[in-house]
């Protein structure tokens, strides 16, 4: 098995970059430097010509979008047990990271390239603000879901297993303190994420990536 990770330190590539540290299988992490634009290289987009991150190239054969990526690693390392087996368990798994990445990932865009969806200034300005607070309150719905982990005895998100929804949790935290959402809004959120970033593979990525958890505070 040949694995290649393209990713761009901070961005949803996180999620399965962890993923793929956490097996212990060898991999090519290779780093996309989107503030350069290389993601709009011809080089890159002959690899996905939607110009976006993460891809994981297994074999040659590349994959985009995070949950076809998150669904074949699950497949490819069974012993990790990164989804839930249990149907019922696997398809609650699934919704949740279906809607970190379609819903609160997008809205955090929103905030932080409000030039994606208007190109006019004062649309812009009023994006951030707005999105900000949706931002927050998603923020909140995912605290809720680590609270009800707890009161139900599990230590992560999915069960007993570290999985996507966790390193997906420590990334849309983390745009949170970009945002100037603080830690102090959802402390039981932080305490969490603070959990994440010290599992071993975490904390391995998040140096390769060279990723500070807390991105309000002095560096």
């Amino acid at each position: 098995m040949s694995l290649k990770l393209y990713f761009a330190p901070g961005a949803c590539s996180f999620v399965p970059h962890v993923l793929l540290e956490m097996s212990g299988a060898v991999f090519e992490p290779s780093m996309v430097k989107l503030h350069k634009g290389e993601q709009n290289s011809a080089e890159y987009q002959a690899i996905n010509p939607r110009a976006q991150v993460p891809v994981l190239v297994n074999a040659g054969q590349p994959i985009t979008q995070i949950l076809a990526i998150v669904l074949h690693l699950d497949q490819i390392f069974p012993q990790m047990g990164f989804l839930p087996t249990e149907p019922l368990a696997r398809a609650q798994a699934l919704s949740t990271l279906a809607w970190m990445n379609n819903t609160v990932h997008p809205t955090f865009t929103h905030i932080f390239m409000p030039q994606k969806f208007s190109d006019q200034p004062e649309v812009q300005a009023a994006l951030k603000p707005y999105n900000t607070q949706l931002f927050r309150g998603m923020l909140g719905e995912l605290q809720g879901l680590v609270q009800a982990a707890a009161t139900q005895g599990r230590p992560w998100l999915s069960g007993e297993r570290f999985g996507p929804l966790d390193a997906y949790s420590l990334t849309l935290t983390r745009w949170g303190t970009i945002a100037g959402i603080t830690p102090e809004a959802h402390p039981d959120l932080w305490d969490f994420v603070q959990k994440v970033a010290a599992e071993p593979a975490v904390a391995r990525v998040m140096a390769r990536e060279r990723l500070q958890l807390n991105m309000g505070a002095p560096a």
